[in-house]
């Protein structure tokens, strides 16, 4: 089976979701709903394979009694499939938790049951043919901006970069705390087939497909992609133990370390929680996130998150986190976090990310590389490297989308597995001490040094279009920001006057 195949597959699946959009379904519901098919169709077929035979789910949920209903009878036995299968444990407890069905027009869901899904004989197509057909419909899912479902997205060029700086191997333990669709535990997981695939051993190839690479998810709906997107690469087990936990990954300490972490943490930088009141009436609370493991303490989403991580990794652990800006200059906790990072840990490589390459409009956001290392009174980083891939560098999701080539000046900076000794400063790669890092005010990390040509030379100005999408960009990171202060205010009974 080819990429052909996969695009075929992929369209086929597309184009029956502009029939589902009529009637209220959208691109991310339309994706569950495939979920729980497609899963109960291979389950299916493994239940009726000549060899080896295997019965995940129980006859009376079985895909077959889908085939066998009509009207609205086929309505009434789907939904009490979602209802039986979302009380299992494992891997089907977390596809199907929450489940509910989305389409019903019960003539629509039989064209999609007996037409579209029922004629692909999926067990029989190749492991890349399946997971490459579901991710694009994960990534086409990400572009429905009503949806909001681009939050969980990360662009398959900077995934794709990140993972071939940080170099996973079979012997890695690999995890997620934000895994979202789980894109970087795939491409953790196909980097270290396509490198070392023939020399890994059956001992390394079960480690993999069975605990190696976890992922945390907070919200049902996502991690149910998650957990499917990994079984459609050939990763978990159907009826085995789940390996995407549903549950925020802030709440607790690990429970193990591992050696490589890869995250892009949610956008939106409080944490909060919703409350409900006796009226009925519900109010976001803003949560301080308070953890013995942790150095500071604070509403901050992402310091919490940074703080997370760094207590995942085991010695010698290595992670590559997308932050936004304001992880690098904001004061107090984010002081003392940044403090604790580079003399504890070995804050070493910093890309500076482009506008224009995320979903959620107006992100400023900075990959940070950085080891975990054992305790001695000496700081561990000695020089931060910091690529400026942002200073005229302009980016948009459509006409000019970022590419994997954008990236490969980068990773030849970096050096992957080389020593960083050998790292040689370019216009844009620039190492930074120590000493000069921790003299900055509040230890900001906000570090530029590359003008701007559309500032110094007219001829330069963008165009029309990119400049107008910028001022966009910025008004929703503003409004965001402002949102967050409502909510926070909002929370506590602040009231403000506007007369």
């Amino acid at each position: 089976m080819s990429t052909v195949d996969s695009r075929r597959l992929v369209q086929k699946l597309w184009n029956y979701c502009d029939v589902l959009r009529d009637d209220g379904v959208s691109t991310i519901d339309y994706v569950e709903q495939l979920t729980y098919l497609l899963f109960l169709k291979m389950a299916d077929e493994r239940a009726n394979r000549t060899f080896r035979p295997e019965q995940i789910v129980p006859d009376e949920l079985s895909w077959q009694t889908l085939l066998d209903a009509e009207g609205d009878d086929l309505e009434v036995q789907y939904r009490h499939i979602l209802t039986g299968l979302a009380r299992e444990g494992g891997t089907l407890g977390t596809i199907f938790r929450k489940a509910q069905n989305k389409i019903q027009d019960p003539a629509k869901l039989k064209r999609l049951i007996v037409d579209l899904i029922d004629k692909q004989e999926w067990s029989g197509t190749g492991v890349d043919v399946k997971g490459d057909a579901y991710e694009e419909l994960l990534a086409k899912g990400a572009e429905d901006a009503k949806s909001g479902a681009g939050q969980y997205f990360t662009p398959r060029a900077l995934t794709a970069a990140m993972v071939d700086c940080m170099l996973p191997t079979a012997d890695d333990t690999i995890t997620d705390p934000a895994c979202g669709t789980g894109g970087f535990l795939l491409a953790a997981y196909d980097h270290i087939q396509r490198h070392h695939g023939s020399t890994l051993t059956p001992d390394q190839r079960r480690r993999l497909a069975h605990g190696a690479i976890t992922g945390t998810e907070l919200v049902d709906g996502t991690a149910r992609l998650a957990a499917m997107n990994m079984l459609l690469h050939g990763i978990g087990t159907p009826n085995g133990p789940s390996l995407i936990a549903v549950r925020d990954a802030l709440g607790r300490e690990p429970d193990q370390r591992v050696s490589l972490v890869l995250a892009n943490p949610p956008f939106g930088r409080s944490s909060s929680i919703r409350m409900v009141g006796e009226d009925g009436r519900s109010s976001r609370e803003e949560r301080e996130i308070e953890r013995a493991d942790f150095w500071a303490t604070t509403a901050n989403k992402q310091l919490n998150f940074v703080q997370h991580i760094a207590a995942l990794l085991e010695i010698d652990g290595r992670a590559a986190v997308v932050l936004p800006d304001n992880v690098l200059f904001e004061g107090g906790a984010g002081e003392t976090i940044r403090r604790r990072l580079l003399k504890q840990y070995d804050l070493h490589t910093m890309l500076r990310l482009p506008t224009g390459i995320f979903y959620a409009g107006g992100v400023k956001a900075n990959v940070l590389f950085f080891e975990r290392k054992r305790a001695r009174e000496e700081p561990w980083t000695q020089n931060l490297w910091v690529y400026d891939f942002r200073t005229n560098q302009h980016f948009t999701l459509k006409q000019n989308p970022l590419r994997r080539e954008h990236l490969q000046d980068f990773v030849d900076c970096y050096l992957p597995g080389k020593d960083r000794a050998e790292r040689v400063e370019t216009e844009r790669f620039r190492p930074f001490s120590y000493d000069e890092l921790i003299a900055r005010d509040k230890v900001n990390l906000d570090i530029t040094w590359l003008k701007d040509a559309s500032l110094e030379d007219a001829d330069a100005l963008l165009p029309p279009e990119v400049i107008a999408q910028e001022i966009v960009e910025d008004l929703q990171a503003a409004l965001r920001e402002f949102a967050a202060i409502a909510e926070a205010l909002g929370a506590t009974g602040t009231r403000v006057d506007t007369d």
